[in-house]
C-alpha cells in the first residue's frame, strides 16, 4: 500500500547529519588519511605489480571514492534544496575544492595506468573483475591525457572556473521570480509553477506563461549568454586545444563510449524526421480548432478538463504500473520513498527541473522534482523513479561500474513513463482521456526526440560560432532561425523564443548531454515494440540490460540484444512506431 505518502523535502541523513558536525569532520579526516595511505603506494606502481597488490590498491581507491561520493552528494543535494542558502553554497565550494585536491594527489594512478604497456595492462585487467570496464575506459582516454602537472592544474582551475560559473548560473536562475495574472490577481511564482500553464486549455494563458518565462530569462539573456560562451571557451581550450579531440561533441562521445559516426547518424535521422512532427502539429492545430498554430500551443491539451492527482494517488499509479511489469521494479522504486529520498515540494530557491542522484551501489538514490498534481508530474515521477530503479538493479556492481553510461541512462526512465501511460490508457473508459493520452505521447516524443536533437545541433553550432567571435545576440538570432526551420511554416514562433537556449541548464552543466534523451527515447520505442510483441521473453532481456549498469560498453550490450545503433535503420524503426501512432490519430483510431 502507498497510503501515507505526502509531499515533502528529502532526508539527507543517510549521507551526513549536517555540514558542521563531528561525523562530517571525521569523514574529512578519514578521506585525508586514506589519501595519504594511497600516496604511499606510488613507488610500488611498476610493471611487476602483483595481482594481489593491484586488487588491494583498487579496493582502497574505491573506499576513498565512496566517502567522496557521500561528501559531495550531500553538498550538492543540500545546495539543490535551496540555491539561496549561503551555508549550502559555502559547504559545496569547500567540498569541491577538497575533492579536486584529493583527485590531484591520486592522479598518479590514472597517469600510470594509461601509460602502462599493453601486456602488463592485460595481465592486471584479467584479475580486475567488475572494475574491468572502468579500467578499460581510462585507457581509452590515453591520447587525450596531459602530463600529471597539467592535469593537476586543470583540476584546480575547474573549481574556480567551470564549476564556479555553473554554480553561479544555478544561483542566478534559481532566484528568478515570474509574475502571472491569475483570476484577476498578479501572482509571483516559480518556473515550475509557471510552466504548468504551458499545457493550459486557455491559449491566452499559454502565451502569457511563455512570454513571462522568456521575459525574465531575456532580461538577463546577455549575461546568461556570456556565461555560456565562457563555458564554451573553457570547453574548447581544454577539450580541443589541449586534449586534441576532433570536435567539441567528440569529447562527450568518448565519455559515452559511442563512435562519432553513430551519434551523427542519430542526429541526422532526427533532422530528417522533423517533417513527421510538423505533420503532427498540423493535426493538433486542426483538433484544437485554432486559426493558427503557435509555439505557445505546442503542448496544449486536446481536452479542456485536465485531470488532477494528489501525491499519494500519483505514487500508487506509478508503483502499480511498475508492478504490472515486474514486482521487483515497484519494490526498488518504493525504497526511494520509504527512505525519504524524494524532494517533491514546490518552493522558492529550489533548483529547477528534476533529477535522480545515484551516489552509491545499493543505496536508494535521491530524487528531486516539483509535484503539482498534473499528468506531467506523474510522468516525471515515473521517469525519475525509473532512473532510481536502474541504479538499484545494478547494485551488484562496483562504485565505478553500477551507473549506466549516458547513452543507456534514459532507458529505464523513459520505459517507466511508457508503462505508466499504458496503465492509464487501460484503466480509463473515457474516450476523450484516451485521446488526450495519445496526443500527449506524441507531445512527449517531440519533446524528448526532436527538441533534444535540435538542441544538440544548436550546441554544435554555438561552440563553432563562439570560437569565431559570434556575439550573444547573434547566437540568439541563429537559435530563433533554427526553431523556424525545425517547426516549418505552419507553426508561428514568437520573437521571445530567441532566449530559450539560455534557459537550458544542460547546456551549462554537461555539454552535449541532451542527445542522450533522443537516443534513450528511440531505443525505448524499439524495446517497447518487442515488449508488446512478446512480454515474457522480453522481460529477462530488459532486466539484464538494466542490471548491467555501466559494466559493459553500451554498443556491445545493445548488440547482444540485437540492436545496432550505428545503423540509420535502427533509429528509423523508432520513427516508424511514431508514424503509426500519428496515423492512428489521423484516422480516429486510438490503438497503438
Amino acid at each position: 500500500m502507498t497510503d501515507g505518502y505526502e509531499l515533502g523535502p528529502w532526508d539527507l541523513s543517510d549521507l551526513l547529519p549536517g555540514p558542521e558536525t563531528p561525523e562530517t569532520d571525521s569523514l574529512f579526516k578519514d578521506l585525508e588519511d586514506r589519501t595519504t595511505a594511497l600516496e604511499g603506494r606510488r613507488s610500488g606502481l611498476t610493471a611487476g605489480l602483483s595481482a594481489a597488490d593491484f586488487i588491494d590498491l583498487l579496493e582502497g581507491m574505491e573506499l576513498l571514492a565512496r566517502g567522496l561520493n557521500r561528501l559531495y552528494g550531500y553538498a550538492a543535494l543540500k545546495f539543490a534544496e535551496n540555491t539561496d542558502d549561503q551555508a549550502a553554497q559555502a559547504f559545496l565550494a569547500r567540498v569541491e575544492d577538497f575533492s579536486a585536491r584529493i583527485q590531484n594527489r591520486l592522479l598518479f594512478f590514472e597517469i600510470w595506468w594509461k601509460n602502462l604497456d599493453r601486456e602488463t595492462a592485460e595481465r592486471l585487467l584479467a584479475v580486475s573483475g567488475d572494475r574491468r570496464y572502468w579500467l578499460e575506459t581510462m585507457r581509452r582516454f590515453k591520447p587525450h591525457t596531459l602530463t600529471e602537472p597539467e592535469e593537476k592544474i586543470i583540476n584546480l582551475k575547474d573549481v574556480t572556473g567551470r564549476s564556479a560559473w555553473q554554480t553561479f548560473y544555478d544561483q542566478l536562475t534559481g532566484r528568478f521570480v515570474f509574475r502571472l495574472a491569475l483570476d484577476g490577481e498578479v501572482r509571483e511564482i516559480t518556473r515550475g509553477e509557471l510552466m504548468v500553464y504551458a499545457r493550459h486549455p486557455d491559449p491566452a494563458l499559454r502565451e502569457a506563461a511563455y512570454r513571462e518565462l522568456y521575459r525574465v530569462y531575456g532580461a538577463d539573456g546577455p549575461l546568461l549568454g556570456r556565461i555560456y560562451q565562457t563555458l564554451i571557451r573553457d570547453w574548447k581550450n581544454e577539450q580541443l586545444d589541449l586534449r586534441r579531440h576532433a570536435s567539441p561533441m567528440s569529447a562527450r562521445n568518448l565519455v559515452n563510449d559511442l563512435p562519432d559516426e553513430s551519434v551523427g547518424v542519430l542526429l541526422e535521422v532526427c533532422r530528417e524526421n522533423a517533417a513527421l512532427f510538423q505533420r503532427y502539429f498540423r493535426l493538433k492545430a486542426a483538433r484544437l480548432g485554432l486559426p493558427s498554430f503557435r509555439r505557445y500551443d505546442l503542448y496544449a491539451p486536446v481536452t479542456k478538463a485536465e485531470r488532477r492527482y494528489d501525491f499519494d494517488q500519483a505514487v500508487r499509479l506509478v508503483l502499480e504500473s511498475f508492478r504490472d511489469f515486474d514486482p521487483a521494479l515497484a519494490g526498488q522504486a518504493k525504497l526511494v520513498l520509504e527512505k525519504g529520498h524524494l524532494d517533491s515540494q514546490v518552493r522558492p530557491g529550489k533548483r529547477d527541473g528534476a533529477f535522480c542522484a545515484s551516489l552509491l551501489p545499493g543505496q536508494a538514490p535521491w530524487v528531486l522534482l516539483s509535484f503539482q498534481g498534473r499528468l506531467d508530474d506523474l510522468a516525471t515521477l515515473a521517469h525519475e523513479l525509473g532512473h532510481a530503479v536502474h541504479a538499484l538493479l545494478a547494485a551488484g556492481h562496483s562504485l565505478y561500474t553500477f551507473e549506466a553510461p549516458l547513452p543507456l541512462a534514459e532507458m529505464a526512465s523513459t520505459f517507466g513513463e511508457m508503462l505508466l501511460m499504458d496503465r492509464l490508457r487501460i484503466e480509463t473508459s473515457d474516450a476523450d482521456f484516451r485521446r488526450d493520452l495519445a496526443f500527449r505521447l506524441l507531445d512527449d516524443a517531440y519533446a524528448t526526440i526532436s527538441r533534444q536533437a535540435f538542441f544538440s545541433l544548436f550546441e554544435a553550432k554555438a561552440h563553432d560560432l563562439t570560437g569565431r567571435g559570434a556575439t550573444v545576440d547573434e547566437l540568439a538570432s541563429i537559435y530563433l532561425e533554427d526553431l523556424k526551420v525545425q517547426f516549418g511554416p505552419d507553426v508561428e514562433v514568437g520573437d521571445e523564443f530567441r532566449w530559450e537556449w539560455v534557459s537550458i541548464p544542460h547546456f551549462y552543466h554537461t555539454p552535449f548531454y541532451v542527445y542522450a534523451y533522443a537516443f534513450g527515447q528511440l531505443l525505448v520505442l524499439s524495446l517497447y515494440q518487442r515488449y508488446r510483441r512478446d512480454r515474457q521473453s522480453f522481460k529477462p532481456e530488459y532486466l539484464r540490460l538494466l542490471a548491467a549498469g555501466g559494466s559493459r560498453p553500451p554498443v556491445s550490450l545493445l548488440a547482444e540484444a540485437g540492436l545496432d545503433v550505428r545503423e540509420a535503420s535502427f533509429w528509423r524503426e523508432g520513427f516508424q512506431l511514431l508514424r503509426a501512432w500519428l496515423e492512428d490519430l489521423e484516422t480516429g483510431g486510438l490503438n497503438r
